[in-house]
């Protein structure tokens, strides 16, 4: 009933919105009003910029035969007042083929995308509203260029150039998301994150230690929430829409609402949305390993295995999940402003369904039960900006934020009336000041200090489901342990002349770890571990831009991991027969980036990107055989098992390209092509040979051909990935084979897949937008790489979006 409810909102509050002697821009395919356009004359020198609802008085510009737009993501145009007064309505064209447009993540200030030496990625409000993604984990893949990763249904591992988990970096508006126990298994913690209320989304390929210090090796995920907007003409402005989507393959059942209350000096921004998923059910057309032919149930308190009376039905695979998001925005002078931000996710129980299919080696299912309770995460954020000094700086960001991370385990073998409750609970406090300074019109200095303290709460019992006796068992992490990281960081850019510019950075960064470890649940040979590592990281990188419409560039650039509570102090079970334990000895890992790169456009027919890296992880931390206290085997949950620490004792090495185009081959048809290729190899501390890397992707793509007219847009596209043969599998997943096919040795392997899909948007008006869609058109059965839970089949999505 909640998302019947958002539902129905909106047309109480459209009542409110009155429409006066105004213009309105709108953008000439959507037909949905823009805001932000910057409208200007020359002679005289007035401007405007149009509000939340596209809307802007042009009173001021009376008389005047050249009024300009300009928005970033628009061709320019020009009015006369005349025109524009008869009118009412002027319309943009979208410029998808500009390098103008504007990236936050490389400096964590605002600038052009031509002016950066690094691959990066955006996608628009406009783009992720058209995608219509379930999750912040599908709205990644929609963008074509990141690989994610899942587990089970509830989650999303993003996987960067072949680095993954821990070693990529989450942003959402400017603070770091990664915590002390993000781990090297794949992390889900990214659909923590509301898709509806994110406005755009940038990716930052390869290291980006300099601005973001520790775990950004891989990238960085930077996220920004939807924006309040204060009112422009001094009368209160309510904004807003909701939205309700049906999907079939998994029954989602989303209900979104989000409004803006704009005032003089304040503004509101709210985003509710709720989401209920049934099991998902697979393809038909495929592998019949990535079926699920039998289940388990408790029946009258006895564990049973029963037929599964459709086998592409993934039973317990199904979750629901609340996100609310309130920002407060005061804006007291054009000079300083505060932004208040409130972020709240909380999903249901989650079933780790890739667990849940395990068998041991005579064919047994192992767990009965294997679940993560509800995943919750709350974050308050403050950020005050100071612009236009002439000091030290020109502009200055200070953000202070407070985040709270609630997960538990929950699992319990068949035939055993014991299940084990594991509790974690992170404190993360931050806080980022973030500074730029224009030296002169060739020069801009950005520099800043960070500081993190992460305090980690883990507990753990084990009940008696017969008798509801507890008993006490070993945490997964020390109670009471703690992650702290401080760091300062400056970078400068540097305009040679109207072709040249040069990008160089260097950050300090010094990391401390500390860990009681409790004696009476597990024997420790030891009971305190404490880590303290310094670190300096540098970026250099040239940017050539012979004429407006070509970049070229070529950077280098170092990463860094130090390690953290869960590498440095975890105890848990990977797969039957294999435990692992700490390990107070480690020592960060280190990544250097060779990357160069090249953009081209001509006018709105083409687009052209490529880039070529070679990334080298070196004293890289990795899961090994280990001897604990001379072992190396000992009992754990009543099972035999072969010890095992995270350990500095490899190397690896990552190349590859990626490359897209985009053209215009018929009048309203754009056709769009994203390929990744990566290779990358982990040496072997035994025999020193280097071996498939695990998170290195297969190679991946998509291609999209567009059809876009007033009010409509079309897309049929189709996505894709090469498969891996059994040889060239990493080592780790030969041996963890559960989630993947078998040949006809028995040996896993990934087959390689494809699907077909097609989307359509019409937008009926300013106010009224259905989506509609059919994925996977061709029904086919698959399991993209290294992930535990088949895709979904054909699944027909439907969405309405009211405006108001």
């Amino acid at each position: 009933m909640k998302y019947r409810i958002i539902l129905f909102i909106p047309f109480i509050l459209a009542a409110i919105a009155t429409f006066g002697q105004k213009v309105t821009v709108i953008d000439n395919i959507t037909a949905q009003p823009i805001s932000n356009v910057a409208i200007y004359s020359i002679n005289p020198p007035y401007s405007t910029i149009t509000n939340a609802r596209g809307q802007a008085d042009i009173r001021i510009f009376k008389g005047i035969d050249s009024i300009y737009f300009k928005h970033v993501s628009y061709v320019q145009k020009v009015n006369s007042y005349e025109r524009l007064n008869a009118e009412k309505t002027v319309v943009l064209e979208i410029s998808n083929y500009s390098l103008d447009e504007v990236i936050i993540s490389a400096n964590r200030w605002e600038q052009q995308n031509r002016e950066i030496p690094y691959r990066i990625e955006k996608m628009t409000q406009r783009d992720i509203a058209f995608a219509n993604p379930q999750t912040t984990a599908d709205l990644l893949t929609a963008g074509g260029y990141a690989y994610v990763q899942k587990s089970q249904l509830a989650g999303g591992s993003p996987i960067l150039r072949g680095f993954a988990t821990n070693r990529v970096l989450l942003v959402v508006d400017g603070i770091r998301m990664n915590n002390a126990i993000f781990r090297t298994g794949n992390v889900q913690n990214v659909i923590s994150l509301d898709a509806m209320s994110i406005q755009s989304s940038e990716i930052l390929f390869g290291p980006g230690a300099v601005m973001y210090g520790s775990d950004a090796i891989g990238g960085v995920m930077d996220f920004h929430t939807l924006e309040p907007h204060t009112t422009l003409n001094g009368k209160p402005m309510v904004t807003g829409n909701s939205v309700f989507r049906f999907s079939t393959a998994n029954m989602e059942k989303t209900g979104h609402l989000n409004f803006n209350i704009g005032l003089n000096k304040w503004a509101f921004r709210t985003s509710i949305t709720y989401s209920d998923f049934n099991d998902l059910k697979a393809g038909k057309y495929g592998n019949k390993h990535f079926l699920r032919p039998v289940y388990q149930k408790t029946i009258n308190g006895r564990d049973t295995i029963l037929t599964n009376p459709n086998t592409r039905t993934q039973l317990y695979s199904a979750y629901s999940q609340f996100n609310i998001l309130q920002r407060v925005k005061y804006r007291p002078s054009n000079r300083v402003s505060f932004d208040y931000g409130f972020y709240y996710s909380e999903l249901s129980d989650a079933p780790r369904y890739d667990r849940l299919y395990l068998e041991d080696d005579h064919g047994n299912i192992v767990n009965a039960e294997w679940y993560y309770g509800p995943q919750k995460w709350m974050m308050n954020r403050l950020t005050t900006k100071l612009s236009g000094y002439n000091g030290l700086f020109n502009d200055i960001n200070i953000e202070f934020a407070h985040q709270l991370y609630k997960e538990s385990r929950h699992d319990r073998k068949m035939h055993n009336e014991h299940l084990r409750n594991q509790f974690e609970e992170v404190n993360a406090l931050s806080l980022n000041i973030d500074l730029d300074k224009r030296i002169s019109d060739k020069t801009t200095l950005f520099y800043g200090v960070e500081g993190i303290y992460n305090s980690v709460n883990s507990s753990a019992y084990r009940i008696n489901k017969e008798t509801e006796i507890a008993s006490n068992v070993n945490t997964r992490y020390p109670d009471g342990s703690n992650w702290q990281s401080y760091s300062a960081y400056t970078n400068l850019k540097y305009k040679l002349n109207t072709e040249w510019i040069i990008n160089g950075g260097l950050r300090y960064s010094y990391v401390m770890a500390n860990a009681t470890f409790d004696t009476t649940m597990f024997p420790f040979p030891f009971t305190q571990a404490e880590l303290k590592n310094g670190s300096v990281n540098g970026s250099l990188g040239v940017v050539y831009i012979p004429y407006r419409n070509v970049q070229l560039y070529a950077s280098l650039s170092s990463g860094f991991r130090s390690p953290n509570i869960d590498d440095l102090g975890k105890v848990f079970d990977s797969e039957p027969g294999t435990v692992v334990v700490p390990n107070p000895d480690l020592k960060p890992e280190y990544a250097w980036n060779y990357e160069i790169g090249t953009a081209f456009t001509k006018a709105e027919i083409l687009k052209v990107n490529f880039s070529a890296y070679y990334t080298n992880l070196t004293n890289a931390l990795a899961r090994r055989n280990f001897a604990y206290k001379g072992v190396d085997s000992l009992e754990y949950d009543g099972v035999l098992s072969r010890v095992q620490a995270i350990q500095n004792i490899t190397r690896a090495y990552v190349y590859g390209v990626q490359a897209g185009i985009e053209f215009v081959p018929l009048k309203r048809i754009r056709v769009q092509s994203k390929l990744s290729y990566q290779l990358g190899r982990e040496q072997s501390e035994d025999s020193l040979k280097y071996y498939p890397l695990r998170h290195a992707v297969p190679i991946f793509g998509s291609t999209h051909v567009i059809y876009e007219k007033h009010k409509l847009m079309i897309d049929l596209y189709s996505e894709y990935n090469a498969g891996v043969e059994y040889e060239d599998l990493p080592l780790s997943e030969k041996y963890d084979s559960a989630p993947y096919a078998k040949n006809s040795l028995g040996q896993p392997f990934v087959p390689g897949w494809y699907t077909l899909n097609l989307k359509a948007s019409w937008f009926i008006n300013q106010h009224m937008v259905v989506n509609a869609g059919v994925e996977n058109i061709t029904n086919q059965l698959y399991r993209p790489f290294a992930s535990g839970i088949s895709a979904p089949g054909i699944n027909f999505i439907t969405s309405f979006k009211v405006s108001f």
